[in-house]
């Protein structure tokens, strides 16, 4: 019986996974370094995993498929990912920056980074309109070279 090879890129790849893991565990070892905070953050870290996994998951694949879905039926399928990629950075923008946008923000905000905690929300949705209007900018573009490239119809 053939052991099952595992596909490898080669040194470079190797070497970037260990480096990507030692990177990982040093920054473990900082964060949970700190004893009055080592219970904060592996309570975040297992409430995001969870949250991730049970509620925000299931919430955008509906979504997801609820757009391709919708798209499918108009006859447009192809526009699929001039919807999904502008939703996704907006999406991963508003996860990670959630507690700026929601002005859910104490005074260690401020004393900590020096920066003052108010317009993130009109930022994210600032570049949430950039993101759209760029996607759907792009598809424009696309349709109007297609028009072009189609025969004149046959009558």
């Amino acid at each position: 019986m053939r052991r099952p090879r595992i596909p490898v890129g080669g040194p470079w790849q190797l070497l970037l996974l260990a480096c990507s893991f030692a990177l990982a565990g040093y920054a473990g070892v900082r964060l949970l370094g700190a004893a009055d905070d080592r219970f904060d953050v592996v309570l975040w870290i297992v409430g995001a995993a969870l949250l991730h996994d049970l509620v925000l998951l299931p919430l955008y694949t509906a979504a997801d498929r609820a757009v391709v879905h919708g798209l499918d039926a108009a006859g447009h399928r192809t526009w699929t990912g001039y919807v999904r990629v502008p939703a996704a950075f907006s999406g991963l923008l508003l996860l990670v920056w959630f507690p700026l946008i929601a002005g859910r923000v104490d005074r260690r905000y401020r004393l900590g980074t020096g920066l003052s905690p108010d317009g993130f929300l009109a930022r994210w949705l600032l570049i949430t309109a950039v993101l759209f209007g760029g996607s759907a900018l792009l598809l424009a573009l696309r349709l109007r070279r297609a028009g072009r490239r189609r025969p004149p119809a046959v009558r």
